[in-house]
C-alpha cells in the first residue's frame, strides 16, 4: 500500500522537537507530514485525563527562557506564538526548594541573587561557590561537575546545594560536564520559571496548527517500520501497516537508538556509527507517582518545586539503577500543576490538587520481576511482580512526601503511577528514559550527534541532538535541525525580527479551545 501524496519531508515523531521542526519548515513552503506512533501529538510534553476531572503532565513541569532571546521566547516568536501561549511566574525568591536534613535552600531568579544567597549560606566557601557558578554561568569546561567542586574545596553541604536539581537531565555529578549543568540550570535562573496556561500540552497544540494552517498535516496512530532509501538517500518511510510514504527530507525525532537500530537498514550505516550509536550511554529513568487530593495546595505550599535528599550524596541518587532493593529513602522531586495553573478547571475539581512524586527509578528488569519477553511485551502490565513492585515503589515515595506535605494520604482520591517501562510504551524511548542520550563527558556540545547524518536527506532532531533534552532543548533542536534542512541561519533572521507564518491563518487558543482534544485527530 502507498501514500504518494507531495509531501515535501517527514517527521518520525511528534515530541517538541519534530513538531518544532516541522512547524519551522511548513511555515517556510516545506509541506512535512508529522507521523506519531501514540494516540497524541506531543510526546513527553503531553498531558492525560482521568475519571473526567484530573489533567496530568507527562513532562512539562516548568520552563525558563520564554522571553525576548531566550530558547523558547525565541522560538515562538519566530512561529508568530509569543503571544498565543501565557507564561505563569513561580515563585521569583525560589522556584526550585531544595531540602536537605537541617538545610533548606530556595533557588531564587538570577544568576546574580543565586550566587549571593549561596555566600550568604556558606560564607566560609565564598570563593570556591564564586569559581564554580562563573564556570557554570559561562558553560565552561567538559570535565565533571564532582572535579569542579574539588577544585573548588567544596564541602559536601555546597556540594549538594549546587548539584542537587541534576535529575533535570538524569545525569550525576561525577559524569556531568560542568559547562552541561550550567546549561540546564541557567535555562531557569535566566529569567526565573514559568509553566504555561492551560498545561505542556499547549505547546504541541499550537505547533500543531502553525503545521496544518500552513499546508502540513499529522497522523497519530501511525507506527513507522523503516525509513526507505534508494541510491544512498532517505526517500521515505514504511508504516506497520504496510503504508509507505515518500519525501525527499526524512527527520527523525524518534529515539536515536532506535533510528539507528530498527528504522534503517544496518547496511546503510557505517560500521562505526553504529558502534558509536551502541557505546552511547542513555540518562537515568524516572518512576513518578500522579495523584489527585481533595485539598488545595496553594494554601498549603508555595509556588515551587522541591527536592528533597535524605542526605548530601547526591550521587547516591544514580546508584538505584544497579540495585533489586530500594535504599532506606530516596531523592524526590515534587510538583504541583495545579499550584502553578490554578484557573486552569481541567486540572483538577475546585477546592483539589494535582501532585507529581518523581524518583530516579531503578532500570533493571529483576527489581520489576519481569523475563524479558515479558518486559518487551505489554503483557507486563498485568504480571503481579510487576504490580507489586510499582505499588511498593509508589508507597515508598507517597511516605517519604508526607515529610514535606504533611497527610498527603489522608487527602488522595486519585492514584497512578508510571514507570520506564510505561514510559518506553509511549515513546519507545530506549531503556525507557525521559531525557535522551545522557548530557555526560563524551556526550556533549560537540559529541552529541548533529541534525545532519550520513545519509543524504536524513535529519535528526530532539534530545538526542546538540541541543540537549527538556522542553528547551528540544524546541532549540527543532530550529537548528530546520535551519540545516533549509540551508538559512533562522535564528538569525529571528532575531533580525522575521516571523514565518501567515498568524491570520492561526487557529488555535481561546476560552473554548482544548490542547488535548485538537493533538488527538489526525489531519490525513
Amino acid at each position: 500500500m502507498s501514500d504518494r501524496d507531495d509531501w515535501g519531508a517527514i517527521v518520525i515523531g511528534s515530541g517538541l522537537g519534530g513538531l518544532t521542526t516541522a512547524a519551522y519548515l511548513a511555515a517556510n513552503g516545506v509541506r512535512p507530514l508529522v507521523l506519531e506512533q501514540a494516540d497524541r501529538v506531543g510526546g513527553c510534553s503531553h498531558v492525560f485525563r482521568r475519571k473526567r476531572v484530573w489533567e496530568f503532565d507527562v513532562g512539562v513541569h516548568y520552563v525558563g527562557e520564554v522571553h525576548g532571546e531566550g530558547t523558547i521566547g525565541l522560538v515562538l516568536s519566530g512561529l508568530g506564538l509569543d503571544k498565543r501561549i501565557e507564561f505563569l511566574p513561580m515563585d521569583r525568591d525560589g522556584f526550585d526548594t531544595l531540602v536537605f536534613p537541617d538545610l533548606t535552600f530556595a533557588v531564587p531568579a538570577g544568576w546574580d541573587a543565586y550566587l549571593r544567597r549561596l555566600t550568604d549560606t556558606f560564607p566560609a566557601q565564598e570563593n570556591g561557590l564564586r569559581l564554580c557558578v562563573d564556570m557554570m554561568r559561562e558553560r565552561m569546561g567538559g570535565f565533571p561537575l564532582a572535579q569542579a567542586f574539588d577544585i573548588a574545596e567544596l564541602g559536601p553541604d555546597a556540594r549538594a546545594v549546587l548539584a542537587a536539581q541534576s535529575a533535570d537531565y538524569g545525569v550525576p555529578p561525577s559524569r556531568a560536564p560542568i559547562a552541561a549543568h550550567g546549561m540546564v540550570i541557567g535555562h531557569y535562573l535566566s529569567q526565573g520559571a514559568f509553566y504555561p496556561r492551560g498545561g505542556g500540552q499547549v505547546f504541541a497544540g499550537h505547533l500543531l496548527d502553525v503545521v496544518t494552517s500552513h499546508g502540513g498535516a499529522v497522523r497519530i496512530r501511525a507506527r513507522v517500520e523503516r525509513i526507505l532509501t534508494a541510491g544512498g538517500r532517505a526517500v521515505g518511510v514504511a508504516l506497520s501497516d504496510g503504508t509507505e510514504f515518500r519525501a525527499p527530507i526524512v527527520v527523525s525525532n524518534a529515539d536515536l537508538k532506535q533510528t539507528y537500530r530498527q528504522l534503517l537498514d544496518t547496511e546503510r550505516v557505517a560500521a562505526a556509527t553504529r558502534a558509536r550509536v551502541e557505546d552511547l550511554r542513555m540518562s537515568a529513568p524516572m518512576f513518578t507517582v500522579y495523584l489527585g487530593l481533595d485539598v488545595d495546595l496553594s494554601e498549603l505550599i508555595p509556588n515551587t518545586n522541591y527536592w528533597t535528599h535524605p542526605d548530601f550524596d547526591i550521587e547516591r541518587v544514580y546508584r538505584i539503577d544497579s540495585r533489586r532493593e530500594l535504599p532506606a529513602e530516596l531523592s524526590l522531586f515534587i510538583s504541583s500543576s495545579s499550584r502553578k495553573d490554578p484557573g486552569n478547571p481541567r486540572v483538577a475539581p475546585p477546592g483539589h490538587s494535582t501532585l507529581e512524586i518523581m524518583a530516579v527509578s531503578p532500570t533493571g528488569r529483576d527489581f520489576w520481576g519481569l523475563t524479558e519477553d515479558v518486559a518487551n511485551d505489554n503483557r507486563y502490565r498485568r504480571d503481579p511482580q510487576y504490580r507489586s513492585a510499582k505499588h511498593r515503589l509508589a508507597t515508598a515515595l507517597i511516605e517519604q512526601a508526607e515529610k514535606y506535605i504533611p497527610d498527603i494520604r489522608g487527602h488522595i482520591v486519585y492514584q497512578e503511577a508510571a514507570t520506564p517501562l510505561t514510559h518506553r510504551r509511549y515513546t519507545l524511548s530506549s531503556e525507557g528514559c525521559c531525557y535522551g542520550i545522557a548530557l555526560a563527558a563524551g556526550q556533549f556540545g560537540p559529541d552529541r550527534p548533529t541534525p545532519r547524518t550520513e545519509i543524504s536527506g536524513l535529519f535528526l532532531t530532539g534530545s538526542n541532538t546538540t541541543s540537549g533534552p527538556g522542553i528547551g532543548g528540544t524546541m532549540g533542536s527543532g530550529l537548528h535541525t530546520a535551519s540545516i534542512v533549509l540551508q538559512r541561519d533562522l535564528r538569525e533572521e529571528i532575531l533580525a525580527g522575521r516571523v514565518f507564518t501567515d498568524t491570520s491563518k492561526l487557529t488555535a487558543g481561546g476560552p473554548d479551545w482544548d490542547p488535548l482534544e485538537a493533538c488527538r485527530k489526525n489531519s490525513v
